[in-house]
């Protein structure tokens, strides 16, 4: 009975929340569907229309040239993090893991300026090689400019679910693997690397996911070759006006979103390490 009450208390406290979410993310989704058919005629022209577009083929290609690009730099330099905090004592870890977390106190707006001024033409990085007698390097407007707001942003979504996966790995099977004689280079290949792949992939999803919907970072840094889709939505918005094609882009990105966010969830109760 009491069971019974404390689910029935606990539905009380949760609908008015499940009443905001369905408000706040049901709705607008219903309605970019039902813009994206074009209303009550249910034609689709937009959708049509996108795939014969090449600016749309063009821009979902260097979505996903681009969300590649910064997911692999991402986990390429999130590993050895992880791989490092897993190893320090549980109060050291806690104040290195303040740093992970700070970038998360300041919007990526503000982030964004602050590259700008990094990585001007008179900033810190060209400054710096001009003083070593080394050429400036063009990292504004530009690709470059792109992956290195972005993985900057997506770092610590590699670190956090990698660093769960080496903490609840068995440290006994490394310590049978030195007794036997195995040097720590083969241990990590042989044990620690293949057993940290689930988390791996988890943090590269979520990476991925996060830069196919980038837009301050593309808009800001990038170039005109590097329009993303997230910005396309925006031009089909605010410039051509053309709503019915700005919802299907938006109905699209969200599916490919959403099946990633399945794959993620697939493998991560397929897996007991995570």
């Amino acid at each position: 009975m009491s069971v019974s009450m404390n689910r029935r208390e606990l539905a009380g406290y949760l609908a008015p929340v499940t009443m905001l979410m369905v408000f706040a993310l049901a709705v607008p989704l219903a309605l970019t569907v039902y813009r994206s058919v074009g209303g009550t005629n249910l034609s689709g022209d937009a959708y049509v229309n996108l795939f014969q577009s090449r600016l749309f083929i063009r821009s979902t290609w260097t979505t996903l040239e681009i969300s590649l690009l910064s997911t692999v730099v991402s986990m390429t330099l999130g590993y050895p993090i992880a791989l490092h905090l897993s190893r320090l004592s549980d109060r050291w870890r806690s104040i290195f893991m303040i740093l992970v977390l700070l970038p998360f106190w300041t919007s990526i707006l503000v982030k964004s300026y602050a590259l700008i001024v990094v990585l001007g033409d008179s900033g810190l990085v060209n400054s710096t090689l001009v003083f070593l007698g080394l050429p400036k390097v063009a990292m504004m407007f530009n690709r470059i400019g792109v992956l290195v707001g972005m993985s900057s942003y997506q770092i610590p979504f590699v670190i956090f679910p990698l660093l769960a996966n080496l903490l609840a790995q068995d440290a006994n099977l490394r310590k049978s693997a030195a007794v036997m004689g195995a040097s720590d280079l083969r241990i990590f290949w042989k044990i620690t690397f293949p057993l940290s792949l689930p988390g791996l992939f988890a943090g590269g999803v979520m990476c991925f996911v996060l830069a196919m919907g980038s837009f301050i970072t593309p808009a800001l840094l990038g170039g005109r070759k590097d329009m993303m889709v997230s910005n396309l939505i925006d031009f089909y918005t605010r410039e051509a006006l053309d709503w019915a094609t700005a919802s299907a882009i938006a109905v699209i990105l969200f599916i490919a979103s959403a099946a990633l966010l399945w794959v993620m969830g697939r493998v991560r109760r397929n897996s007991a390490l995570i």
